[in-house]
């Protein structure tokens, strides 16, 4: 997540970078409520399915977490990302 926010931060985009806490403060409410609601795969990204993890929708787009031994989010997916298989 550190790298999402350099990112936007190397870029002089400071709108992105609060988007991009506010939607991970966002997912984290949402999984620390009730950890097993996450999805097993996006719906519109079914190949980043991964054994263990689980999904929530938060923002513009997909946060992922682990759901063993206990919820760590793990990865971060916008919608306009290019993802390999994506349909």
């Amino acid at each position: 997540m550190r790298e999402l926010r350099q990112h936007g931060e190397d870029r002089a985009r400071p709108e992105a970078t609060r988007a991009l806490v506010a939607a991970l403060e966002k997912a984290w409410q949402a999984i620390a409520i009730h950890p097993a609601a996450g999805l097993a795969v996006p719906r519109p990204h079914p190949n980043l399915a991964r054994p263990g993890w689980a999904w929530v929708r938060a923002g513009r787009g997909w946060v992922a977490y682990n759901t063993q031994p206990r919820p760590v989010i793990v990865a971060v997916f916008h919608d306009t990302a290019d993802i390999p298989g994506r349909q």
